[in-house]
């Protein structure tokens, strides 16, 4: 759906984590009214009584003119900008509660990374199935919460089919600490800002066994062929992965310490087991659902992906880390 350039006047933020606390506070110095949305009403009375997201972004401040609620009616009701911001496996019972509300004739912004395990979709796929009428832009890059909510300098992409749609959602969140780019190319996208998370874990594995720089430099570099490797073969233009969404975010997310990911692979290559790590998380580390998904529609499609490969392995079929990164280094010797 092809769009002239469109202002907002109020933005809704559905999901209360970090990155959607994050987005709050970033839109709301910006000037513009924002009401977030959380699915706990307990977190949100909290939220309303102290100002702090105490659960997910416990050292910011939330200013005081960002409206919160858990009704969802009262969220899409508010916006004319409707950004998605919450773990992908909650995506399609949200969308089934966004279709009961007035979402008609607003805009969507996807911030939600991740590859349906079942269906293989990305979450741009799953939001066009329910809400297809609705104009939809995908905005993804190497943006870690709470560097973004202290203003550290950052960039991003926003990227749709419809370039003018993605100029107008650039200008929405761009900053004097908040670059936005536009992009065309939403399959690229999505596949960098996904699968990269797999690859956090796998750099996190290689923090958890006490590896080297090194080793992580070789997971990063040779992951992202991986990435490159499926997104092409997805129909993504080669040149969107080694760009922001790409190799950006995936360094940002392999190095952080902040990365949910890259600390989940910490723990799993210390010898801990992938149920007891997310027992005691609160967020949702999205590589993890994501590394299942990846493995069976590489499977699927005979793509070779042999650090993605090994992540699952030692996720879901309880292969020991050690080993996994001795078979990766014992492959059978190939070019670059």
């Amino acid at each position: 759906m092809a769009l002239k350039a469109v202002s907002f006047k109020r933005i809704c933020i559905i999901g209360d984590g970090a990155w959607g606390t994050t987005l709050a506070i970033h839109l709301s110095r910006k000037k513009y009214p924002v009401m977030l949305w959380g699915a706990f009403p307990l977190n949100i009375a909290q939220m309303q009584k102290t100002r702090i997201n105490k659960k997910f972004l416990p050292k910011f401040k939330i200013p005081a003119k960002v409206e919160l609620t858990s009704n969802i009616d009262e969220a899409i009701t508010f916006g004319d900008l409707v950004v998605l911001a919450i773990p992908s496996e909650y995506l399609t019972n949200t969308l089934i509660n966004i279709k009961k509300t007035a979402y008609q004739g607003k805009v969507f912004v996807s911030v939600v990374k991740g590859i349906h395990p079942v269906s293989f979709k990305r979450m741009s796929e799953i939001i066009k199935d329910h809400l297809p009428e609705s104009p939809l832009v995908v905005l993804s890059g190497p943006t870690i919460a709470p560097e973004v909510a202290s203003c550290i300098p950052t960039t991003a992409v926003a990227a749709c089919s419809d370039l003018r749609l993605a100029s107008s959602i650039q200008k929405v969140f761009n900053s004097d600490t908040f670059r936005i780019y536009t992009n065309t190319d939403m399959i690229g996208v999505e596949i960098g800002g996904s699968v990269k998370n797999v690859i956090a874990l796998a750099c996190g594995i290689c923090d958890g066994l006490k590896l080297g720089t090194n080793t992580k430099a070789a997971i990063l570099t040779r992951g992202l062929a991986e990435i490159t490797r499926l997104g092409i073969a997805l129909g993504g233009r080669p040149e969107t992965f080694y760009g922001l969404a790409g190799l950006g975010d995936l360094a940002t997310t392999c190095f952080s310490p902040d990365s949910r990911n890259r600390t989940v692979g910490e723990a799993l290559g210390q010898g801990k087991k992938i149920m007891a790590i997310l027992g005691h998380m609160n967020a949702v580390a999205e590589g993890v659902v994501t590394a299942r998904a990846v493995y069976r529609l590489a499977c699927r499609m005979k793509i070779p992906m042999p650090i993605v490969t090994e992540v699952y392995n030692i996720i879901f079929e309880q292969k020991s880390a050690l080993l996994a990164m001795k078979d990766l280094m014992g492959r059978s010797l190939k070019s670059e």
